[in-house]
């Protein structure tokens, strides 16, 4: 069975399709396959007490797989992770993935939090790495936040996340070491603040204004087939038909070519 069958049922298959293509699916109880959960292949997986905004508190279980490319003795990057919880008041699973998407050779996000508002979850991740902040449109501050609706996660702007959810209350930097290190599988509140204390202020809480920063991370744009660009590579074209021209090189078409935004008034 693949995984598009297996995690949603025939009715909601093009839905799902789509959201796997982005490495992201929003798993239902009602919509889970025969049996039961089925882990990732490997990887590891373990428990996190997650504080909520009004106090209430509830298990989230991750699971992490890393592998692709890396040096002889280092550890691969993620290329697959999931969050699975129960919806506070009632029986309703909830599942959250973040799977390798070509392009980047590896997962999008690093997890900073998990809240619940009114009955509505979201997420709140940060891109992982140069590649996948370009290609979540280089956020400020650094967050790339989903909500659930129905049978799929969206994205929402940081203006949509509501107000009362503040904190940070994930263990957000490699938290599969931070798990074997500490020698545990279930994860407390109060090891996870006490963790990320110790982190960035943009990774201790959810800010809401833009942060004068410099993520060390040049704009850089894909032709969607697996092929990056800085995009003053384009922009230093003398002209917009020798960037068109450029674009052509480098197999970028009409809709991942930057030359007609980067050369508008021309």
């Amino acid at each position: 069975m693949n995984k598009l069958s297996t995690i949603c049922s025939q009715l909601q298959y093009s839905t799902c399709r789509a959201l796997l293509a982005l490495g992201l699916a929003l798993g239902l109880s009602a919509c889970s396959a025969p049996g039961g959960y089925v882990p990732l292949s490997g990887g590891d997986t373990w428990q996190e007490e997650v504080l909520l905004h009004d106090g209430q508190k509830l298990i989230a279980e991750r699971t992490t797989m890393r592998g692709g490319r890396h040096e002889v003795g280092q550890k691969g990057d993620y290329i697959a992770q999931r969050l699975r919880f129960t919806l506070p008041g009632t029986s309703q699973t909830v599942e959250w993935e973040d799977t390798h998407i070509d392009g980047l050779g590896n997962s999008s996000f690093l997890l900073l939090a998990l809240h619940v508002v009114d009955k509505v979850p979201y997420v709140v991740a940060t891109p992982m790495g140069c590649l996948s902040y370009n290609k979540w449109g280089r956020p400020n501050p650094p967050y790339v936040i989903f909500k659930a609706q129905a049978s799929q996660w969206e994205r929402i702007n940081l203006t949509e996340f509501p107000a009362t959810a503040q904190s940070a209350n994930l263990l957000h930097s490699a938290p599969d070491d931070w798990v074997r290190r500490n020698k545990t599988q279930r994860v407390t509140a109060q090891q996870i603040q006490a963790e990320n204390a110790t982190d960035q202020p943009e990774y201790r809480s959810i800010l809401r204004e833009p942060m004068n920063y410099d993520p060390s991370c040049i704009p850089m744009v894909t032709n969607g087939k697996g092929l990056w660009r800085a995009q003053g590579w384009f922009s230093k074209k003398p002209s917009l038909e020798a960037c068109l021209v450029g674009c052509k090189s480098e197999n970028f078409d009409s809709a991942t070519c930057p030359c007609n935004q980067l050369f508008k008034g021309e």
